[in-house]
């Protein structure tokens, strides 16, 4: 897999983003597990993690893994309509949408927060997804807003 790094002017080091990907079970997860089948790349950095539904993600989850140290989060799940649980994704869509205010109060770019609608079978459109989000978070560098300097490792 490739991994998307930056090289941080002051410092000489390379930077790599953190990412975290929240994907429901059914689709996005599978999705994912279609891309890797299929052996289509996108950056090693993108950390997934499997909800049983997109609705299921609780905001204090998104703010947390900022907290953590996260540069970016995406969420993703099943495509309106097609939701496992009937509406699970209409009421996730809701949500985020009252958390990106949040966030946007906050000062968090509303860049580094997103949600995408991916079936399991789109495997191909998975790994786009997560190719052009690292490539977006990359360009806006690390996020400073909501680090909690005692999640730092030394």
């Amino acid at each position: 897999m490739e991994e998307t790094t930056t090289t941080n002017e002051n410092a000489g080091t390379s930077w790599k983003p953190n990412i975290v990907a929240f994907c429901c079970n059914w689709c996005s997860y599978a999705g994912a597990d279609l891309a890797g089948n299929n052996r289509l790349e996108y950056p090693a950095n993108v950390k997934i993690i499997r909800i049983p539904c997109s609705c299921r993600l609780n905001p204090l989850f998104i703010m947390r893994a900022f907290q953590k140290g996260a540069d970016g989060v995406i969420l993703c799940g099943c495509h309106p309509g097609d939701c496992h649980y009937t509406s699970g994704n209409y009421f996730a869509r809701r949500r985020m949408t009252l958390l990106f205010s949040m966030l946007n109060y906050l000062g968090i770019e509303k860049e580094r927060t997103r949600v995408e609608w991916c079936s399991a079978a789109e495997g191909v459109r998975f790994a786009g997804i997560m190719n052009d989000f690292v490539a977006k978070v990359t360009e806006l560098g690390e996020n400073k807003k909501l680090e909690d300097v005692r999640c730092k490792k030394n």
